[in-house]
C-alpha cells in the first residue's frame, strides 16, 4: 500500500488570477479550436475542433441529431455504441450523409467537416467485439473513435488499440481512457491512443467512487495527467491531446479545466438537456425536464461496459431528470461566449497560450462561503407595492 502525499481537489476549489489583458484580447481574436487526435509536436493534427466540446458516450445523449447540430456548432459527438453494431453504423452514416450546409439552428463558427465537406462523427466502442465494430463504423464513415469505459488503465484497452493501428494504419484514430493518473496516460499513449480522457467517478450520473471506492477528484486527475502530457510530448515528439471527462458542473468548470491544460471537454448532462438529445421532454409542475440516465444505470442496460459479464449485479450510475434548456445551438453559443470571456480577462486569445499562461489559486471553505452566498431576488410585486 502507498498513500499519495495530497489530497483530491475538484475544479471547483480553484479560481483564476486574471491575468493582462491587452488591445489584442477581443472576442473576434480568440480562437477555441483545439486538437481532437495526436500529431507531431509542431504540426497540424489530423482533426481539429472550432469549440471544445464533444458529446459523451451514451444513450441519452449522443443522437445522429445531436451529433449534426454539434458538428455544425463546431464541436463533435461519439454516438454510443450499447446498441447492435448494424444499429450505430446507421447512426453514424445518417450524420455523415447530411447536408454540412443545412443549420438546424445557426451560428457564427468549422462546422466541424472533413475533407469531403461532410460533418464529422465520433462513434464509441468497446474491447470485447471491437473486431467487428470497429470495421463497420470504419465502413460508415467514422471519423474518430473511442473506447468507451469507466477504467481505461487495462490491458484489454491496448489491445483494443493494436488491432486497430495494425488494421488501418493512420488511417483510424482510437481514443482510450478514462484513466486519473500519469501512469495510466502513459501506458494508453505508448499504445497508440489518439486521445486519451480524464476522470473516473466524477460526473454527475455516475455512482462509481461510492461503489467501488475508486477516482481522484478531477483537478487532481488533471494536473497529474498534463504533467504526463507534456513530458511525453517532449520525449517522444507527439502530442496526445486529453478530453477531460467528468466532475464539470457548470461553464467555469469548464474553463478551469482548459486553463489546467485539457484540450477539450467531454459532456453529458450538459446535452441531454436540450432538444436535440433522444431523450422524452415532460413536464412536472411548471418546469419541464429532460430524462437522463448514465451508462452505468440498471436502465442502460450495459454491464458489459464496467465487466459485470452481461448482467447488472450493481449499478454504477443512476436515472433521473435534467431540467430542460433549449437548444444546441444557444446554450454553445453561451458557453463559448463565457470561455472567450475568461480567457480575455486571463491574456490568453488561445488555447495553447491558456494552458501555458493560466495562473491558478486554490480556494478556502471561507471562499466557498462566500461564493455561494444567497441573495434574494427583488419579485415583482414588491416593486408594484412601492
Amino acid at each position: 500500500m502507498k498513500i499519495l502525499p495530497e489530497i483530491s481537489r475538484t475544479l471547483s476549489e480553484y479560481l483564476l488570477i486574471p491575468g493582462l489583458t491587452t488591445e489584442d484580447c477581443t472576442p473576434d481574436n480568440v480562437d477555441l479550436g483545439a486538437p481532437l487526435v495526436r500529431h507531431l509536436v509542431g504540426e497540424e493534427p489530423g482533426i481539429r475542433i472550432a469549440t471544445p466540446l464533444v458529446s459523451a458516450i451514451m444513450q441519452a445523449v449522443s443522437s445522429p441529431t445531436l451529433a449534426v447540430a454539434l458538428a455544425q456548432a463546431g464541436g463533435l459527438s461519439f454516438i454510443h455504441q450499447n446498441q447492435l453494431i448494424e444499429d450505430q453504423a446507421a447512426d453514424v452514416l445518417a450524420v455523415k450523409r447530411h447536408e454540412a450546409g443545412a443549420r438546424t439552428g445557426e451560428t457564427r463558427h468549422r462546422a466541424t467537416v472533413d475533407g469531403e465537406k461532410r460533418l464529422r462523427v465520433g462513434a464509441g466502442i468497446n474491447s470485447r467485439d471491437f473486431k467487428d465494430r470497429i470495421p463497420a463504423l470504419m465502413e460508415a464513415g467514422a471519423d474518430v473513435l473511442c473506447l468507451d469505459s469507466s477504467d481505461g488503465y487495462s490491458v484489454h484497452q491496448a489491445r483494443t488499440l493494436e488491432f486497430a493501428r495494425e488494421e488501418y494504419g493512420d488511417d483510424v484514430f482510437v481514443g482510450a481512457g478514462n484513466v486519473v493518473d500519469g501512469r495510466a496516460f502513459r501506458y494508453l499513449a505508448d499504445a497508440g491512443a489518439a486521445f486519451v480522457k480524464v476522470g473516473i467517478g466524477g460526473g454527475a450520473i455516475c455512482t462509481t467512487r461510492a461503489q467501488k471506492g475508486i477516482g481522484r477528484g478531477q483537478a487532481s486527475a488533471l494536473i497529474d495527467v498534463v504533467q504526463a502530457r507534456d513530458a511525453y510530448a517532449q520525449e517522444t515528439g507527439v502530442y496526445v491531446p486529453l478530453c477531460c471527462d467528468g466532475g464539470l458542473l457548470n461553464d467555469s468548470h469548464m474553463a478551469m479545466a482548459l486553463a489546467m491544460g485539457a484540450d477539450f471537454i467531454m459532456l453529458g448532462r450538459y446535452f441531454a438537456r436540450l432538444d436535440e438529445s433522444p431523450s422524452r421532454k415532460l413536464q412536472i409542475g411548471d418546469q419541464w425536464y429532460k430524462e437522463y440516465w448514465g451508462e452505468g444505470s440498471r436502465r442502460a442496460q450495459n454491464a458489459a461496459r464496467y465487466g459485470q459479464r452481461g448482467r447488472m449485479v450493481f449499478e454504477e450510475g443512476v436515472d433521473g431528470y435534467v431540467p430542460y434548456a433549449g437548444s444546441l445551438s444557444d446554450n454553445v453559443e453561451r458557453t463559448r461566449a463565457k470561455l472567450t470571456s475568461t480567457m480575455i480577462s486571463c491574456g490568453s486569445t488561445n488555447l495553447r497560450d491558456f494552458h501555458r499562461d493560466a495562473l491558478l489559486v486554490p480556494v478556502s471553505a471561507e471562499s466557498f462561503k462566500q461564493t455561494g452566498a444567497e441573495v434574494q431576488l427583488r419579485h415583482p410585486a414588491l416593486d408594484a407595492a412601492e
